[in-house]
């Protein structure tokens, strides 16, 4: 049986860190920024995360584009000529045509690698919700878990993976054409931070609205809360993951908040990096883990 290694992409937002920690890579997609594509780096060695936030407060779009063809066929090869079977876990299809296209480079790539596989999982998530799913999968592949089972693992806890975010301004989500402009104008004019999660087809989808930033922030820790409900994922058995688009104070914040209320094993703070943040903007905040969030929400 041939050894598995886990892949995702930058929507991930896997640092160098944890990429270590579970031996997981991933496939890069890019930015088109001032009118250059560069590649949309977690590690922030061609660009820092703060130039990338303050460029878009100082009002420059910067436009994502999904993992390419010729990147696929880099990451998978790379690994398929080390004797590995792949799990590719993808941005959600609904945000990002990485997946499918993942799904072709895999085809074309395992006509050329007989007795090897490429399994591409669509977690209908992303950023840590995304990177929680790769985890999970890299714990299995690390005890010998063969491609099928670890595949099998990420489907299944993928619809477990939650998320509740409190973006700072709705701005940068008109200037990417997830709300109305008049939406976007009121809201902010009103101090208005929308609640957002990952449903159940993988949009971020606005499903509360909550008045003032600190507000907005207990809440997401209260409907964390009320939705770990999942028996296999007991609260203290779980390390939350605190994500950030450059406000570190909030993040920090946000974790002993979720160190009171909660009590998990641990805490990770993890900054939003470039394929996400260019849509939802600077001072966005979100809280992942495995639960039931719509226990909270009465979906």
């Amino acid at each position: 049986m041939n050894k598995v290694k886990v892949i995702t992409d930058s929507c991930a937002d896997p640092c160098k860190e944890l990429r270590e920690k579970y031996d997981i890579d991933y496939a890069l997609m890019s930015l088109i920024w001032d009118g250059k594509e560069i590649p949309a780096s977690c590690d922030q060695d061609l660009f820092t995360y703060k130039q990338l936030y303050d460029a878009m407060r100082d009002g420059k779009r910067i436009i994502t584009q999904q993992v390419s063809d010729p990147e696929f066929e880099r990451i998978f090869t790379l690994y398929l000529e080390q004797g590995y079977d792949i799990v590719y876990i993808a941005c959600s299809s609904a945000l990002s045509g990485s997946y499918n296209l993942g799904q072709i480079v895999a085809k074309r790539l395992m006509e050329k690698y007989e007795g090897q596989k490429i399994i591409c999982v669509d977690p209908k998530n992303s950023v840590a919700g995304e990177l929680i799913v790769a985890i999970e999968a890299a714990k299995v592949a690390a005890l010998g878990a063969g491609v099928e089972e670890v595949a099998a693992l990420a489907e299944a806890v993928a619809p477990k993976a939650m998320q509740f975010a409190a973006v700072g301004d709705l701005t940068y989500l008109k200037r990417a054409g997830r709300v109305k402009a008049t939406a976007a104008f009121f809201g902010n004019l009103f101090g208005i931070k929308p609640i957002l999660i990952s449903n159940r087809i993988g949009e971020n989808e606005a499903i509360k609205k909550v008045k003032g930033r600190k507000n907005s922030l207990d809440e997401i820790v209260n409907m964390l809360a009320a939705s770990l409900t999942d028996e296999e994922y007991p609260a203290s058995e779980q390390t939350i993951f605190v994500v950030h688009a450059d406000c570190e104070a909030d993040a920090n914040y946000l974790a002993e908040q979720v160190k009171t209320k909660i009590n998990p094993k641990e805490v990770y703070i993890n900054a939003i990096g470039p394929t996400i943040g260019a849509s939802v903007g600077p001072e966005t905040v979100a809280l992942y883990a495995f639960g039931n969030q719509y226990a909270t929400i009465g979906d």
